[in-house]
Order: structure tokens, then sequence, then C-alpha cells
């Protein structure tokens, strides 16, 4: 997508979005990258390539990248009962036939449901919870025990509490922190130098408002590092999708199959618009592969079409209150859909 197709600038002033960053993929490769306005309402700190934002949702993605690659190296099955390999907490018994997988968990198909008014960002007054605390209902972000709602791959059903139960899965197994098991085995191989899940306070966003002030705290923080907790840059963002768009042709960094990565962009369950950690649609360019992030203070979206080679990475530093395809990130994916 060539930026000049819109006026950028002019569309977020309309929206009332303080900053936005972009990456585009072309021919299997970051062909460029793109900043504008502020990282902080009221101040001359500017948007930069490596500026981190928070990505939110699309953490779901790199979570589904890692399984990949524990996949591969027989440390996890997708289609193994998940209790089997669970130490530190159990998905409850249930009356439902049939196992839970995690490739039901990936899927959003798992059964099991977010209680509502869970998820919230980190609150100092709380600290950060342990994922078995979360998933027994003893805190504060989740004060309902983690449980099958309905029986494994009946139904559709978006859920936070779906990745935590794969990050403790994957602490488990491994024996290490979620996040140093991303760090050693996705952002090392991939140089992915500005993604955390600890940001820094240096040269990054603050979350806005959509009538463009700071919120409060300025750096809201998800602690549930699998589902909604990374922070990144476009570019980073980017250079996963390049990965998954190599894998396909059995040129992964990750060691990742060919097959695996198929798997993540065919529909699950007899759902067309899931995959494992993604979201599928199909349009003229083929098939769309997407992930979105809408946080406090942050909207973002991932999208790639690994027929062409191609992918675009939005985030922006404002929460429009509206969905991201009806804000600026819209407007740009509208460009680059019909470039």
């Amino acid at each position: 997508m060539k930026p000049q197709m819109i006026n950028i600038q002019k569309r977020m002033k309309e929206y009332g979005v303080t900053g936005l960053s972009m990456a585009v993929i072309e021919s299997g490769s970051i062909s460029g990258t793109e900043c504008f306005g502020l990282l902080e309402a009221g101040t001359d700190k500017r948007v930069e390539s490596d500026s981190i934002f928070s990505a939110c949702s699309i953490s779901k993605f790199l979570t589904a990248i890692l399984v990949m690659t524990l996949t591969e190296q027989g440390i996890l099955d997708l289609d193994e009962d998940i209790n089997k390999m669970l130490t530190t907490w159990k998905v409850p018994l249930h009356k439902y036939n049939g196992d839970v997988t995690l490739r039901q968990l990936l899927s959003h198909q798992s059964g099991v449901v977010d209680p509502e008014g869970s998820f919230n960002e980190f609150n100092s007054k709380f600290g950060t919870p342990t994922m078995v605390d979360l998933l027994e209902g003893k805190s504060p972000y989740c004060k309902v025990p983690i449980e099958l709602k309905y029986g494994p791959k009946r139904d559709f059903h978006y859920s936070d509490a779906g990745f935590c139960i794969i990050q403790l899965l994957i602490e488990d197994v491994t024996g290490n922190p979620f996040s140093e098991v991303m760090r050693e085995r996705l952002f090392q191989p991939l140089h992915m130098k500005n993604s955390t899940f600890s940001p820094p306070f240096q040269n990054v966003s603050c979350g806005h408002t959509s009538g463009g002030k700071v919120v409060k705290g300025k750096y809201p923080i998800y602690p549930y590092p699998a589902a909604s907790g990374l922070w990144t840059t476009p570019t980073d963002l980017a250079l996963v999708v390049v990965e998954l768009i190599h894998a396909l042709k059995g040129k992964s960094k990750l060691k990742i199959s060919s097959s695996k990565a198929a798997e993540m962009i065919n529909p699950q369950g007899g759902k067309e618009w899931t995959g494992l950690g993604v979201f599928l649609d199909k349009n003229d360019k083929g098939i769309e592969i997407s992930s979105l992030g809408w946080g406090v203070g942050f909207q973002c979206m991932m999208v790639a079409y690994p027929q062409l080679d191609s992918g675009l990475v939005i985030m922006t530093n404002t929460d429009l209150g509206v969905h991201q395809l009806k804000g600026v990130i819209g407007d740009v994916y509208k460009a680059f859909l019909n470039d």
C-alpha cells in the first residue's frame, strides 16, 4: 500500500487519533513503515518506528505461533487432553462429552466462557494474579472459577480465559515463566527487539480516549501475557507475519512445518471464520488472516494474505469506542485491500 493513497494525518485528525504506526509486508518481507502523531498528547514525543504500543489481543496470535513451535518439538500436542499435561491446575470435571484440547482453546471452541466483568486492566491495589488463582476464581480480575459452560467443540465463544489456560499449560510443561519461553523461542530467533510483556516506559506510547485525553495510569497493562499482555511495534509484529508466510512455504526460522502452519489458517471445528489464534476470511486477494487488538487507550490490527506474501500491521494509541474497521484503521485497511 502506498500511504499517499489516503491522507492518514487528515483521517487521524477527523477521528481524533493521537498516534499511529504501521508496517507493510510485500513479497514476503517488510517493505516499509510509516509513523504519525504523538506518543502522548500535549507533548512533543513523536511516534517513531521503534515506538512501543499495547497489542492487546494480538497477543493471542503470538501465543498460537509459540504453541506451534512447541508442538513441532513434541512438547505439546494440539489434540491431547490438556488435563494430562497440566500439573498446577486442572479443567474441572464436567458433564459434557469430550476432552479439552489446545486446538479447541486456540480456536475458542473449548466450552470456556469468560465471566462477566473479568479480565480487566492491571490494578496496583490487587497486584499481578497467578494463573492458578485467576482460573480458580480467587482473583479480583476473575472472581468466578473457570469451568466449561458447554461441551468442547460445540460452539464458538471468544475467551481470554482459554488463553490463560494455554499460558499455564506452557508454564507447567516447560517449567519456565511464559514471558521467558516467548522471549527465548520467538522474540530472540525472530530478532523482535522491541517486544515485551513488561514495558520499559521509554519510547512507549500512552493510551488515549477518543477525546484525545491520556487514560488513567497512562499505560494500561493486562496481566495475562498470553491473552492480551504484549507490548510491541508494528515492525516486530510484521516479523511474525513474515515468519508465518515463510513457514507455509517450508522456510520457517522457528522450524514450524508447512503442515503445522497450514493448520493455523484452516477453519477449525466447522467454523469458517476461525483458525488457530487467528481469524479467517476470503476476498479478492484470497485467504485473509487477521487478529485485532482493542483495550483501554489502544486499538490495532494485523492482516495478511499468505497467498500473495503480503500483509499490514497498524497500531494506534487511541480507543475510538467503535470497531477498528469503522475508524482510521479501517480506512488504511481498505486502501491496502484496494491497492
